[in-house]
């Protein structure tokens, strides 16, 4: 069974947002500008969507009031998983530790946002024991290829044994081990690529004292034109900076976005589905250290695209 969904902007609305909500009423992206005039979507209910609104403001100066956190940039996407990422997530033979993961990392919405599909050449930086890796070699799928980078430190003191372990699997016979610094973290090989991830790990770099101008120039080189790099980061208080990013592994999503626009790159859109309103964002969001609040920590998540001239 499937839910129909039509999208219809009236000609005076000039910014509209739709809510795809499950437990929660946090949408999972906006656009404005152009309508979805007469657009149909087919939601399967199998995504456990429980309501569905759209929303249309009439002017520039009131666009997304109703957000819990208005992005600065439209972000035209549609709330619809793909029949490969429904099938990646889906996927019987993931872990029942992945699963639980999944109900504070939304998998199906990210690699929406995010446009991953069959036969995309992608990468994640900082992949750690491949929770996000795994998701992405199966929604690439066989023709496709991922590239997972994690640096000395990360293998040496969290990640080599689980990453070994998850690399064995036959759904990760299309990723590729990388082991390099954050400074130059692809190999020449990996280029002219759709996608570069770097989930809730952004701010680690900054403590690890790597040269993320230099990184994010190099991310940029390994991406095609109209490529994505992809960040998701826990949300840092104002005026924090990166005085948190050890202590509490948080980071000024500001400091994000100028870092990352300092190597070229255009800020496209951002989600949020992660987004929580109520994380007073005073407390340590490392998985080590959250306890029960893991998962439930404010998080940006935001769309660079390497611009196609």
């Amino acid at each position: 069974m499937r839910v129909v969904v039509v999208f219809v902007r009236p000609s005076s609305a000039k910014n509209c947002a739709v809510r795809v909500s499950k437990m929660t009423d946090t949408p999972i992206a906006m656009w404005t500008g152009e309508p979805y005039v007469g657009a149909v979507h087919w939601i399967p209910l199998a995504l456990g969507a429980a309501a569905i609104t759209v929303g249309c403001n009439q002017t520039s100066a009131t666009r997304g009031a109703s957000l819990t956190s208005p992005p600065a940039t439209a972000s035209t996407t549609s709330a619809v998983a793909s029949p490969a990422i429904q099938a990646a997530v889906g996927a019987p033979d993931r872990s029942e530790d992945d699963r639980k993961v999944d109900r504070g990392r939304h998998p199906a919405e990210l690699l929406t946002f995010f446009g991953i599909g069959p036969g995309m050449r992608v990468a994640e930086l900082a992949a750690g024991a491949g929770y996000t890796s795994e998701l992405l070699a199966r929604t690439v799928g066989p023709t496709g290829v991922v590239y997972g980078q994690n640096n000395k430190f990360v293998l040496e003191r969290f990640a080599e044994k689980a990453w070994n372990l998850r690399l064995a699997k036959p759904a990760m016979s299309n990723v590729v081990r990388v082991d390099r610094e954050f400074d130059e973290p692809l190999p020449p090989e990996a280029n002219d690529l759709d996608a570069v991830f770097l989930v809730l790990f952004y701010h680690d770099t900054v403590w690890q004292k790597t040269d993320r101008d230099k990184m994010n120039r190099a991310v940029y080189r390994a991406l095609k034109p109209g490529g994505v790099f992809a960040i998701v980061d826990h949300s840092g208080r104002p005026g924090t900076s990166i005085t948190e990013v050890q202590t509490l592994h948080r980071i000024e999503e500001t400091v994000v976005r100028e870092e990352i626009a300092r190597a070229g790159f255009r800020l496209a859109g951002e989600a949020t589905f992660l987004r929580n309103p109520q994380d007073t964002r005073d407390w340590n969001a490392s998985p080590r250290d959250a306890g029960e609040r893991r998962g439930t920590s404010d998080r940006f998540v935001l769309k660079f695209v390497k611009p196609l001239s």
